[in-house]
């Protein structure tokens, strides 16, 4: 569907029910604070709920107050659910639950993999993020863009390109950034609150963990494996996944980075993560073990023992290769 079809959906309902997927980051995080801000200047309601808390990180974000913590029995009225960068509604956690009266669904999302599963779906997996697809909106609808609203899109953008490094990061992206930092947004102290303030601890964790990076076809297959799962109750000051799996792939000749991930709570099953530099689809690879993402990031949950794990899919890689 079009982004047509996502105005007029937008136009003829008055309260937004907005979430996210979980673990989120500054794109999901930023998307849905900037869609809420489009939402009440044109006069609607709109409320976000997700499945986790705000990340360490984003304090300097505006609105941040207004976002709820799923639980249950929570109950909300609304006339439409929105999920914002979820390739499916399983990446929501339990906060799809809130829709228990099935009311009509609003998709917008850039993923690739993107099980198209709502009544309006707006898919584009050439976006650099889903903060440019809302950003986008903005200007369809001649809605006008504040510094709160610039700070939130900038730091989506920022996030979900890795920095303007991935290949998905195209001239309007550029030129999008351009636009939001006339709001005096200052990049640097953005760039720094979310990279540059980790506790001392936090990277001593890092350290250890990539102290276990293997290798195997020659050096273009990389990958960490974390056999405890980190407990909840460790709160980890950034993306711990994302940045092992940065380090590891910005080693020399590595086309397929990987983390194997035991799931705390659920026996036999672990989370595995894939990032390469465009090579080797692995979003594909992600597919093929029922999961999903973009050609150069993806994930997906198989079922066994993280040897048996790891042996299916680096056999799977190999083929690939």
């Amino acid at each position: 569907m079009s982004l047509k079809n996502v105005i007029s959906a937008i136009k003829r309902n008055k309260i937004f029910l907005i979430t996210t997927h979980t673990n989120l980051e500054g794109d999901a995080l930023g998307s849905e604070l900037a869609f809420a801000f489009l939402l009440k200047s044109l006069g609607k309601v709109a409320i976000i709920v997700n499945d986790d808390g705000i990340p360490l990180g984003y304090e300097f974000l505006s609105g941040l107050n207004s976002v709820k913590r799923y639980k249950k029995n929570l109950n909300i009225n609304f006339d439409i659910f929105v999920t914002l960068d979820c390739s499916d509604l399983k990446r929501c956690g339990d906060a799809y639950k809130i829709n228990k009266y099935k009311k009509p669904t609003l998709n917008i999302d850039h993923h690739i993999s993107n099980a198209q599963f709502a009544d309006v779906n707006w898919v584009e997996p050439g976006a650099s993020s889903c903060a440019e697809l809302v950003y986008k909106l903005f200007k369809a609808m001649k809605v006008k863009i504040n510094r709160d609203t610039a700070l939130a899109l900038y730091a989506g953008i920022l996030t979900d390109t890795g920095s303007f490094r991935y290949s998905t990061t195209s001239s309007f992206t550029h030129q999008m950034a351009a636009d939001l930092l006339s709001f005096r947004i200052n990049a640097s102290e953005i760039y720094r609150n979310i990279y540059e303030k980790k506790p001392y601890n936090d990277m001593k964790l890092l350290t250890e963990i990539l102290g276990g990076i293997k290798r195997t076809a020659g050096g273009k297959i990389a990958w960490v494996e974390l056999k405890k799962p980190i407990s909840r109750k460790k709160t980890i000051s950034f993306d711990l996944s994302e940045k092992i799996l940065s380090f590891v792939r910005s080693i020399k000749d590595v086309e397929v980075a990987i983390l194997f991930k035991r799931i705390e709570g659920r026996a036999n099953e672990v989370r595995v993560n894939f990032r390469s530099h465009g090579n080797i689809d692995v979003n594909k690879i992600a597919q093929y073990f029922g999961g999903g993402g973009h050609k150069t990031a993806s994930g997906c949950t198989v079922k066994g023992s993280i040897i048996e794990v790891r042996r299916k899919v680096l056999n799977k890689i190999r083929e690939n290769l």
